[in-house]
C-alpha cells in the first residue's frame, strides 16, 4: 500500500505528514507494509528540503524530516499509489484537473483531514492550513493537526490492510 502526501510546494505541510505518518505506522507496525511519499502541485522548491521552520518544529516533538526533498506531483503517482492526500481543497482541485478520469484513480484523492477522528479536537478540520506566511505557532498548529489525522489514517489503514490480508 503505498500513500502520498501532497500540499503546494512540497517543504511544509506535505514533508510534516510524511514524516509524522511514517513515524505512527512504525509505532503501530505497518511500516513494512505501507509506503509513504509527499509532493507538491507545484514546481517551486524542486530538490530543496523541508523548510527550516518544518524541520524545527517537527524535530521538537521526535520527527526528522531533514532528508526529505520536495518534488512534483508526477503522472505516475495517480497510477503507483492508493491514496493521494492533499492538504487542503486548491491542492486537491489541482490533484483532480491532473488526474486521469478513470475513476478508480480518482478514488484515490482525499484531504488529509478526511480523517481526523471524530473525538479529536480538530475533527471538522476541512483544511491543514498553509504555515509559509505565519510564525512558529503555524508550524506547530499544523503538526497538531497532522498527528491527529495521521492517528485516524493509520486506523483506516490498519483496517485496509487486514482486509486485505484477510482476502489472501
Amino acid at each position: 500500500m503505498r500513500v502520498l502526501m501532497v500540499c503546494m510546494g512540497n517543504i511544509c505541510r506535505s514533508p510534516t505528514a510524511e514524516g509524522v505518518l511514517r513515524h505512527k505506522l512504525a509505532q503501530a507496525g505497518l511500516a513494512d507494509v505501507i509506503e509513504v511519499d509527499s509532493a507538491g502541485t507545484h514546481a517551486h522548491h524542486v530538490g530543496s528540503p523541508p523548510d527550516e521552520r518544518s524541520q524545527q518544529a517537527a524535530l521538537k516533538r521526535g520527527y526528522d524530516i531533514s532528508r526529505q526533498r520536495a518534488r512534483k506531483v508526477r503522472s505516475q503517482d495517480f497510477q503507483e499509489f492508493d491514496l493521494l492526500l492533499a492538504m487542503d481543497w486548491d491542492n486537491l482541485a489541482l490533484l483532480e484537473e491532473h488526474c486521469p478520469q478513470a475513476p478508480e484513480l480518482r478514488r484515490k484523492l482525499k484531504r488529509l483531514t478526511e480523517f481526523v477522528p471524530s473525538a479529536s479536537p480538530h475533527a471538522g478540520a476541512q483544511v491543514v492550513p498553509d504555515p509559509y506566511y505565519g510564525g512558529p505557532a503555524g508550524f506547530d498548529f499544523v503538526l497538531d493537526l497532522v498527528e491527529h489525522a495521521c492517528d485516524g489514517l493509520v486506523e483506516h489503514l490498519r483496517q485496509v490492510v487486514g482486509s486485505v490480508a484477510s482476502r489472501a
